[in-house]
């Protein structure tokens, strides 16, 4: 281990009444003195190859190596092996000082180059440039990010689901999405949480919310950057810009999300079911439904949920308090978010927006569900036989043609059904309701697909077309039927004989012949055929 001098030209302009000598002695003792220099740097670390242009420099550098740290905080056990790194521990965690102010916004420094690096999100500066593209950066450390997500490597790989990362830490983070590790504990509650960021955003409910306060709202943060993009919901500020297309977000984690829809990037994989996430956090959500975690319990009923907003919801179908009114009409609701979503209605707002056409949608499940109309992806898949789908909803319904569950009831009679829409359906038969109203005629049906039938009696379309002879029919059933005059099918069989019929209503007919039951009566003679 040591200091390597090289040797170098230097042209040294030696001042008037300055010996040779009082400017050499300048040179070795700070390093600092000024000369014209060819840009080399002659101070060379033995251990790492690392070089400097000031021998005080390489000094500092060579702690790295040795350990040492000789500078020491006369308040607590801290030591630092640069000073400036002891003046900062001082003024962050003893004295509060913070002496650099931005004139833009009165925000507050402890160090100057801290305070250099504010003023960038003012002027838009980004002097921290890709030479391997046309990105920049404001911070350097977001340009290593870039470089190490974009152009190098990947070398720290998760074993269970192929995610592949550049940096060790963010490994360690997305493991606990398998393991369901949470080592961030709550030293006031229950809680615990897998990432810090999480875990400091909770502590903030124990804080009455924070010190950061909106003076438009009286929202409250525990972080100024909290307030900052609070303050956007009130001046629509989007200052995170999409470099495919015009779209722009209020918040970084939107532009991710959104970015990812340009380049399908989705890492973080679910090995249960084969759900792709563009974040961890939404990865974690889904993965409760496979590991069925439910910590939060009804006291009430057997009803648990994995997130407290759920259960929250939950207690008021037993309280039936319903806090949230609209003053349009009265509608009420135990949840703000619906609300909101309710008040859509009548204002019309539409706010979300698809940034590949101009559609758009007063709800956020409805603005994914256009989106995957561009994408054809299908993230939800059935474990069972593989069937895909853009939504959940869809899968959830699907997946009961394998269980066989049917959780909507009739109260009326034995009735339950797979699916709400057919329970809706089947209560018409005990209504007598008929809402859809032919608009030619006085014809009503109690289904839509009932009366776009009866529809092609006034119009004379048969879209269905028989391919061996031509033959078109206003009904895909009767295209069927009609197929099998061709084939020769006959699908129902009786149980009783070797019978079978092509018709459902032919076979119900040869079924009287064994119950002898003759249905139909003429009003007139009694008689029974």
């Amino acid at each position: 281990m040591g200091l390597q001098q090289e040797t170098c030209d230097v042209n040294v302009s030696k001042p008037d009444n300055t010996s040779t000598s009082q400017v050499q002695e300048t040179i070795g003792i700070t390093g600092m003195y000024v000369v014209e220099h060819t840009g080399e740097k002659p101070f060379v670390c033995g251990e790492c190859g690392y070089r400097a242009a000031y021998r005080s420099h390489i000094s500092q550098h060579m702690r790295t190596h040795t350990g040492e740290k000789p500078y020491k905080c006369h308040h607590c056990d801290y030591a630092a092996a640069q000073q400036a790194n002891l003046a900062y521990h001082i003024a962050t965690k003893h004295t509060g000082e913070k002496p650099y102010m931005c004139g833009e916004c009165g925000y507050r420094a402890t160090k100057m180059f801290d305070l250099a690096r504010h003023m960038r999100t003012h002027t838009g500066e980004k002097p921290y440039k890709c030479d391997q593209c046309d990105y920049s950066a404001a911070q350097v450390a977001n340009l290593d990010q870039h470089i190490a997500a974009k152009h190098s490597e990947k070398p720290y790989m998760c074993g269970e689901c192929g995610y592949r990362t550049a940096y060790k830490s963010y490994l360690s983070q997305h493991m606990r999405t398998h393991t369901g590790e949470k080592p961030y504990k709550c030293d006031q509650c229950d809680y615990s949480a897998a990432q810090k960021s999480a875990f400091h955003r909770h502590l903030a409910k124990h804080t009455d919310g924070g010190r950061h306060v909106c003076d438009v709202c009286g929202y409250k943060t525990p972080n100024k950057s909290g307030l900052s993009r609070h303050m956007r919901t009130h001046t629509g500020e989007r200052p995170y810009k999409c470099d495919h297309c015009h779209y722009s977000a209020a918040r970084k984690d939107d532009l991710k999300k959104h970015v990812a829809n340009h380049t399908g990037d989705k890492p973080f994989l679910c090995v249960e079911c084969g759900y792709r996430a563009c974040r961890r956090s939404i990865l974690s959500v889904h993965m409760r439904k496979h590991t069925a975690e439910k910590a939060y319990k009804c006291e009430q009923c057997d009803y648990s949920a994995a997130q407290k907003r759920y259960l929250d919801r939950h207690l008021m179908k037993h309280t039936g308090e319903k806090p949230f009114m609209c003053d349009e009409c009265g509608f009420r609701t135990p949840c703000k978010s619906t609300l909101t979503r309710h008040m859509r209605s009548h204002s019309g707002e539409k706010p979300y927006k698809c940034d590949q056409c101009d559609y758009s949608a007063a709800q956020k499940s409805d603005l994914d569900i256009h989106l995957a109309r561009h994408t054809g992806e299908k993230p939800y898949m059935c474990a069972e036989c593989g069937y895909r789908t853009a939504r959940k909803s869809n899968l959830y319904k699907h997946m009961r043609t394998h269980s066989g569950e049917k959780p909507y009831k009739c109260d009326q009679c034995d009735f339950s059904a797979a699916q709400k829409s057919n329970l809706d359906f089947h209560l018409r038969k005990h209504t007598g309701e008929k809402p859809y109203k032919c608009d030619q005629c006085d014809y009503s049906a109690a289904h839509k697909r009932t009366l776009d039938r009866h529809l092609m009696t006034h119009t004379g379309d048969k879209p269905y077309m028989c391919g061996v002879c031509g033959h078109r029919t206003a009904r895909k059933s009767d295209l069927f039927r009609h197929i099998r005059t061709h084939t020769g099918e006959n699908p129902y069989k009786c149980d009783q004989c070797e019978y079978s019929s092509a018709e459902k209503s032919t076979l119900n007919r040869h079924l009287t012949k064994h119950t002898c039951e003759k249905p139909f009566m003429c009003e007139k003679t009694n008689l029974t055929v």
